[in-house]
């Protein structure tokens, strides 16, 4: 089976604080002299039931993390770890979703941190060779005249290229407020060129589904996993052009689905889904991107079907037409390279057997 890290492939579903190192927590709780929990400190992925409860506990634990990001250098670090983690993974493209509200206050304000972040992402990317680009995400727990705010000022730095905002989120809990109120936000954010991003579809199933993308239009959903339990909205979904970030990993972890095997991307593929996969928060799930691809691996795809899985992931990024044909071509020539292990097998059917040797000896 081929290297799944060396597979070229772009990463559309990853939460800034979420990205975070371990031992960069370590390090900032150390240096705040503040004690982290066990269920952080103990390396296993967070488990919870997918109920209000096991979302509270999800949040309490993402919290913990988020509060100990108190000052700019942090914020960077943050960023250019993301960037090496991905490069190290095979990631062309990194699309990093950030709520910059969260940080507001420690760098004197909203547009500040944004441009901390963008600015972080334009030297990861000159660092990494990774394209790094922002996505601003609006929470479902603040009130959605605070995501028009952050609308607009995505708007201000929209662009496709590496350290610009492509797109506006909404992330948090589905089950929180009125999906339609958010409405006059991704109108926003459309006018001023930027794609639609919202969570859909994983707490929630088909009918969450239908509501964002009747209210808000998006051009990818966040998750979108459940979409597969009703197959006609699955179909409308795909003739729409609506792209699906899956993360395996994270829909166990928050109590959707039993185990890895039983995330229905095999549904998803045979209705000609266009699926992205991501790690969501690889801080708390201990699953990263490659951790996606070998889940994929583990349900039966061969690696024809992951490379077409990795084209997916490049075709729904936000990138540069120049930028995605140049991976597009990297992934056929990963395809077209020797399977390792056929080449064993080869090298074990020429080798001399034992009688054989002692003839030649």
């Amino acid at each position: 089976m081929r290297d799944l890290s060396k597979l070229p492939k772009a990463h559309l579903h990853l939460h800034f604080t979420g990205s975070m190192r371990l031992e960069t927590l370590v390090d900032l709780a150390q240096a705040s002299r503040t004690r982290l929990p066990s269920s952080i400190m103990d390396g296993d992925p967070l488990r919870v039931p997918a109920d209000h409860r096991g979302w509270f506990r999800f949040q309490r634990s993402y919290d913990t993390a988020r509060q100990l990001v108190t000052d700019e250098e942090t914020m960077r670090r943050i960023v250019l770890e993301a960037a090496l983690d991905d490069a190290a993974e095979g990631s062309r493209r990194l699309e990093l979703q950030v709520d910059p509200t969260s940080y507001a206050p420690f760098v004197g304000g909203i547009t500040p941190a944004l441009e901390i972040i963008l600015d972080a992402a334009r030297q990861a990317t000159v660092l990494t060779g990774v394209e790094v680009a922002v996505i601003v995400a609006a929470s479902r727990m603040r009130h959605p005249l605070d995501a028009r705010t952050l609308a607009r000022l995505a708007v201000r730095y929209a662009g496709d290229a590496p350290g610009t905002v492509i797109g506006l989120g909404l992330s948090n809990d589905e089950r929180a407020g009125d999906t339609a109120s958010w409405g006059p936000a991704f109108k926003i954010a459309r006018r001023g060129g930027l794609a639609a991003m919202p969570h859909a579809g994983e707490l929630l199933g088909p009918e969450h589904v239908r509501d964002v993308v009747d209210a808000l239009g998006p051009t990818r959903l966040g998750h979108g996993v459940r979409t597969g339990e009703e197959p006609a909205l699955l179909d409308r979904v795909v003739a729409a052009g609506i792209s699906l970030e899956v993360c395996p990993a994270s829909n166990v972890c928050l109590g959707v689905y039993h185990g890895p095997a039983d995330v229905p991307l095999g549904t998803l593929l045979q209705h000609g889904a266009q699926v992205a996969l991501g790690a969501d928060d690889p801080l708390l799930f201990q699953s990263r991107l490659v951790d996606q691809y070998a889940i994929a691996r583990e349900q039966g795809l061969d690696d024809a079907e992951l490379a077409e899985l990795a084209r997916g992931s490049i075709r729904a990024s936000l990138a540069s037409p120049t930028s995605k044909a140049a991976w597009l071509t990297e992934v056929d020539a990963w395809l077209a390279s020797p399977d390792p292990g056929e080449r064993s097998a080869a090298e074990t059917a020429s080798a001399p057997t034992s009688g054989e040797e002692a003839a030649a000896a």
